[in-house]
């Protein structure tokens, strides 16, 4: 005789229940007005300042770029407009004893955290000095491989954590990379040995051309965290000020031995995935890129500081001239970079020369001399 079924697990309770616990935290609304005072982070009036100069001066060294890419001058970029908050005050909060892991759109963070402008243009021209950090620039190149940075920054953790240093790896991806396995694979790890590591997810809806609902079941990336026994948080990714507390909330909490937390950021990317062919017309509408221009992170802070008199349109023309020389000037010294050179390839990736590769290189040595 047959026993009647039994539900064992109430899946839609359980799916809700864990989707409550992942709010989007916000500070600031649409209008740049505050919502969650408590939630204020601690900022000077310069620091406030600070971060919006910041954020204007790389929404220039966005358009400026494009521009650069479309003369021929650049080589592979991946745009930035929109990602501002996301990527400039998660760098905001941190240290300049941190480290950062790119992503191939996170050229921004690395450049405020140190990387001279010209190194950052000779990178998207594939030329090796661009991913030589100079000495006491806490960052590794731009990673091409997809998610691959998450288990490289549980590794940078880890080594922070057995030297006894009070300092944090942060690696950023994109919702794509949260679709890959070095995401599940980095996570699990950091998380099992109380690494101090800040994931952060930059969802801005599309990873190459997919919506992330098709890319994953559940209802927001953030609660991926559950799974690994790391905290997780979605943040505003167009609120800077919400951004900034998350990140230096996950900061502190790694350094006083608390472990790793997942930051899903829910931003946009006004410009195609990269400049290497992609039509955001054909799997985006003018609907939704009108939604998110509405809620700009550049137009939402500075509504914010002018309420406060802290921001007006002189002190941002001088921004923007002031990116727009020194694109100049570091564009010109990208030129005068000495090129790259065939022999230069293969010096730098292999320490003792294969046998196979001496032939060729003794070949070429010779072409360069000429």
């Amino acid at each position: 005789m047959k026993s009647e079924s039994v539900t064992v697990v109430n899946a839609k309770k359980q799916f809700d229940e864990i989707a409550l616990q992942f709010e989007t935290f916000r500070i600031l609304n649409e209008e740049g007005v505050v919502i969650n005072e408590d939630a204020m982070p601690d900022l000077t009036v310069e620091q406030l300042k600070e971060l919006m100069r910041r954020m204007v001066y790389t929404r220039i060294l966005d358009e400026r770029s494009i521009s650069l890419n479309r003369q021929g001058r650049l080589g592979f970029y991946a745009p930035t407009a929109g990602q501002e908050a996301s990527q400039i005050a998660s760098q905001f909060a941190l240290e300049k004893e941190d480290f950062i892991l790119p992503g191939y759109r996170d050229v921004p963070q690395i450049i405020w955290h140190g990387l001279p402008l010209y190194q950052a243009f000779l990178f998207s021209r594939g030329h090796y000095h661009g991913n030589q950090m100079p000495e006491g620039v806490n960052c590794l190149a731009p990673q091409i491989i997809i998610g691959a940075q998450y288990i490289q920054a549980t590794g940078v953790a880890l080594g922070f954590k057995k030297r006894g240093k009070n300092s944090v790896a942060i690696a950023y991806t994109g919702d794509g990379g949260a679709s890959q396995g070095d995401f599940y694979e980095g996570m699990n790890f950091a998380g099992a040995f109380k690494a101090p590591v800040i994931f952060v997810v930059q969802n801005n809806g599309y990873a190459i051309s997919t919506p992330v609902e098709k890319q994953s079941a559940a209802a927001t990336i953030a609660q991926k965290a559950v799974a690994v026994g790391i905290a997780g948080v979605q943040v505003d990714g167009m609120d800077p000020l919400a951004v900034y507390a998350a990140v230096r909330d996950a900061r502190e909490r790694a350094i006083k031995g608390k472990g790793p937390t997942l930051i899903e950021t829910l931003t946009y990317r006004y410009g195609p995935h990269t400049m290497s062919g992609d039509d955001p017309t054909r799997y985006r509408t003018k609907e939704i890129d009108n939604e998110w221009h509405d809620v700009d992170p550049l137009v939402r802070f500075r509504k914010f500081l002018e309420a406060k008199g802290l921001w007006n349109e002189e002190e941002e023309k001088k921004v923007i001239e002031q990116a727009k020389e020194d694109i100049k000037a570091a564009i010109q010294k990208a030129d005068q970079y000495p090129k790259q050179k065939v022999t230069d390839l293969i010096e730098n990736m292999y320490e003792k020369m294969p046998v196979n590769l001496q032939e060729q290189y003794e070949i070429y040595k010779e072409k360069e001399s000429k």
